[in-house]
């Protein structure tokens, strides 16, 4: 059957901006949106690739042969048809010949829904019809500062957390049901999903996209996502997107070589091609790139509703010399210089746009002023995770107790610098897989004493200053290493000790949220004093955590001794009672029930008081003054 289509006459000032970098919804005219002539309805369909000789568009609408030729948008690299009978799930690709004869079958770049992997075509979907009913949470969102607010992130990889029996997936449906359900039930604040955006090969995790638009359709249609999200937000829970601006994945049909050049990527082959992981690295230098990739988070925000995006291996972004190839920019440095002005573009115009959508970077390098707003001299995130908290605190935590004490640097060094930037502390994906074990297994000792050590580690994070975050299975202690081709071992809950580390975990969520000196000040030391810090001898650690309001004791003590009495300065007098204590009983430690401490006026630490603290082996208490 033969289709009746046309060509569009206007679109000129579209085409401007796009070409220009600062048509940052570019998603509404780019890719294939339905459109009225008359009476009639058809399909516009709009594709970037300015050194084509010829695009035909094919698909199921007209057999997959060559009868819809593109025309050039006059003065652009934009082609463009208007097709009439193209139905919704219609499958489409753009057949480009380039300017070498190369035939090259792509899937549309701003597709909003594509094929099941291992298929490819981009398929027709018109997602502006669903209804939303998350309005009080956008409404309490936009009254929010999330520096001020408690933030504990539940990262999920959504291919490997559950899945029904004879390791079929999950749908976003399901989801929406049980997913929703258990981050509400253990009380986190916000879910992380690892990339949901398009992507052929799950042992990519997601980190190597072809559909930057299109929510993976392993799980569903573009409406089942919004649907999962909106039920996060009916029940409380802020949803923020792993985003990945460094580099795209190498497959055929992606944007690598789009119209027979380096389009996306750079023609210079050094800056283009990414050894570190087999892909091809965006080019900051041209201004479509930089329409594609801030419209991108545009239209997760404005379509999807998300509550932020954390970008991917900004490291990877800002330096040349992390990938190897001796690039060096004008100056000579190793600084990406463009990187860093679209890092400042992106931040400053979702500033101004959505200043309550979450701007988060994961960043491992000493670069100063990343969360400092671009008119003081930074590049304007909101927050960045902090790698080296991470890194130093497990490090720590996998040395046998009985040698921490000439470590404990390790512990203390962060505080040099954590209130330079606002920070997450992350015990992330990154840190569960490739031969790394999981956290439960990384903790020494018997099998008792890696659940205390690694209760101990929680408690640790949740008082140390920085927002939170936890990769899916550290709340149960999962055994085995993360492994992204099947589920989280649910089974082990069937295991007292397990099931009370998680019910610590949801009990440990639930303290952080009532108590406002945990996350009210977390960006400033007005926020932390420190009450015993050089008592290496016994591993014993000792702060507070202060608001306006109020005065938290948190002490740790990292070895398998027990320590009967220990003196602790206090500023008041009165009684000190346990908010929670990582060895209580209920979680698997040996403390039978929480106790209240006097006060002696006996200066120590600096205080004029001081409590006499039993503290358990390989476990960590907070205390807090009764009124």
């Amino acid at each position: 059957m033969k289709r009746e289509y046309f060509y569009i006459k206007e679109g000129q000032f579209d085409a401007h901006l796009f070409h220009e970098g600062t048509f940052y919804k570019s998603y509404n005219f780019l890719g294939a949106h339905k459109i009225k002539q008359g009476k009639k309805e058809y399909v516009r369909f709009i594709v970037w690739a300015p050194r084509a000789a010829q695009i035909f568009l094919v698909g199921d609408f007209n057999q997959w042969k060559e009868t819809l030729p593109m025309e050039r948008i006059p003065e652009s690299g934009l082609w463009n048809i208007c097709v009439e009978g193209v139905e919704e799930f219609d499958s489409y690709k753009y057949k480009i010949i380039s300017e070498q004869g190369e035939v090259l079958m792509k899937a549309d770049p701003y597709a909003f829904h594509t094929e099941e992997r291992p298929k490819s075509a981009s398929k027709y979907y018109d997602i502006e019809d669903f209804k939303w009913s998350d309005e009080k949470w956008i409404k309490e969102r936009g009254q929010k500062d999330y520096k001020k607010e408690p933030m504990s992130i539940y990262e999920v990889n959504l291919l490997s957390w559950k899945k029904r029996d004879e390791n079929i997936q999950y749908s976003y449906d399901d989801f929406a049901d049980e997913l929703v359900r258990y981050v509400k039930k253990m009380r986190y604040t916000h879910v992380e999903l690892m990339p949901v955006m398009e992507h052929p090969y799950d042992g990519s995790w997601g980190y190597q996209i072809t559909g930057y638009y299109a929510p993976t359709s392993r799980f569903g249609t573009p409406k089942d996502f919004m649907n999962l999200i909106d039920k996060f937000h009916k029940n409380g829970i802020g949803v923020i997107l792993d985003w990945v601006p460094a580099h795209f994945a190498t497959d055929g049909h992606g944007l690598q070589r789009f119209d027979g050049t380096y389009l996306f990527e750079s023609l210079d082959k050094r800056k283009a091609e990414n050894d570190v992981w087999g892909t091809y690295n965006f080019d900051f230098t041209k201004p479509e790139v930089l329409s594609f990739l801030i419209s991108n988070v545009f239209y997760w925000i404005e379509k999807y509703h998300i509550d932020g995006i954390r970008l991917d291996a900004v490291s990877y972004i800002l330096y040349y010399d992390l990938l190897g190839k001796g690039v060096k920019n004008i100056y000579g440095g190793n600084e990406n210089l463009e990187a860093m002005e679209f890092f400042k573009r992106l931040n400053s115009v979702l500033s101004k746009n959505y200043p309550d959508v979450l701007k988060i970077a994961e960043e491992s390098t000493s670069y100063k002023g990343l969360t400092s707003s671009v008119e003081e001299g930074g590049l304007g995130f909101d927050f960045k995770w902090n790698m080296g908290w991470m890194n130093d605190t497990l490090e720590y935590m996998e040395i046998d107790p009985l040698f921490r004490k000439s470590r404990q640097d390790l512990l203390t060094f962060g505080l040099i610098y954590v209130f330079k930037e606002n920070h997450i502390s992350p015990l992330s994906h990154d840190e569960v897989v490739h031969m790394k074990k999981s956290l439960l297994d990384k903790m020494p000792g018997e099998y008792d004493q890696k659940f205390a050590n690694l209760r101990l580690l929680y408690l640790y994070m949740y008082a140390y200053p920085g927002k939170k975050l936890m990769f899916m299975g550290g709340e149960f202690g999962q055994f085995k290493e993360w492994d992204e081709w099947n589920q989280l071992d649910w089974n082990i809950l069937e295991y007292e000790s397990h099931k009370k580390l998680q019910d610590f975990v949801r009990d440990l969520n639930t303290t952080y949220k009532d108590e406002e000196a945990l996350y009210k000040r977390d960006d400033s030391f007005d926020g932390f004093k420190w009450i015993e810090h050089e008592n290496h001898s016994e591993s014993i650690l000792a702060f507070e955590r202060i608001s306006e309001n109020e005065r938290l004791i948190c002490i740790f003590n990292f070895t398998p001794v027990e320590r009967v009495d220990y003196p602790i300065g206090v500023d008041k007098p009165g009684k000190y009672g346990t908010l929670i204590t990582s060895d209580h009983k209920r979680y698997g430690g040996s403390t039978p029930r929480i106790k209240t401490y006097k006060t002696f006026e006996e200066p120590i630490h600096d205080r004029k008081y001081r409590i006499n603290v039993n503290l358990p082996p390989l476990g960590g208490l907070i205390l807090k003054r009764k009124k």
